[in-house]
């Protein structure tokens, strides 16, 4: 759906979790080799921010691979640097743990904000958010408290870009379809929410800032 056709008619955010509401692994990779005792440059692989450099990540873009089978596999990497058996969920509480503020994008909590002081709803829609992070984690996070609902696949086991994953979200956020724009980093996830009618936006974490702000003129409120 194309922007010039919609500014400012939206009146429903609509973000994937992980790498859009928070800093992506990828981003933070110093602070997890850090977390997991490992030396500058332990982990050698960048995802989107050097994709020649990470076959897994090429596979996962030609889905030969899911998105939770590239986090299992490294994963299983790390634990092996570190001489122990990690799970995604304790791969994930590692590299996570640390301040708000170094893992919560600034820039989308004052775009969450801005959304719902113009009386306009704001939602998560993700396909791992307790299943990879844990229910405690997420329960300490301040901007999570900030959504009118969660539609998260680890409860609903519909992943995106299945139909039905978008479907849970639009009857959440009480809007039309076409009335919602949504982030997320994958651009597989994107074209689903297209198909679905939403407004959908390739959030690049190269360019964070690029995506909000097209957001935030869908919502006119830039």
């Amino acid at each position: 759906m194309s922007l010039e056709s919609t500014p400012g008619a939206a009146q429903g955010l609509l973000l994937d979790f992980g790498s859009v509401i928070s800093f992506s692994v990828f981003e933070i990779i110093h602070e997890v080799e850090a977390a997991l005792g490992l030396p500058v440059g332990g982990l050698a692989w960048r995802g989107p921010l050097q994709p020649d450099a990470d076959p897994l990540w090429q596979m996962m873009q030609r889905d030969e691979i899911t998105e939770r089978e590239y986090w299992e596999l490294r994963s299983e990497e790390c634990g092996r640097k570190i001489g122990r058996k990690m799970s995604v969920l304790d791969f994930m509480i590692a590299a996570y743990n640390l301040p708000q503020e170094q893992i919560i994008r600034p820039g989308l909590v004052n775009a969450i904000e801005a959304v719902r002081r113009a009386g306009k709803r704001v939602g998560v829609l993700t396909n791992e958010l307790e299943l990879f992070h844990g229910k405690p984690w997420m329960d300490g996070l301040q901007v999570l408290r900030q959504m009118d609902f969660i539609v998260d696949a680890t409860h609903t086991h519909i992943l995106k870009p299945a139909p039905g994953a978008y479907q849970l979200a639009v009857e959440a956020m009480g809007q039309p379809a076409q009335r919602i724009v949504f982030l997320d980093d994958q651009k597989r996830n994107v074209e689903g929410a297209c198909r679905a009618g939403l407004i959908g936006l390739h959030f690049d974490v190269s360019r964070p800032e690029l995506c909000i702000r097209q957001a935030m003129q869908c919502l006119g409120l830039e």
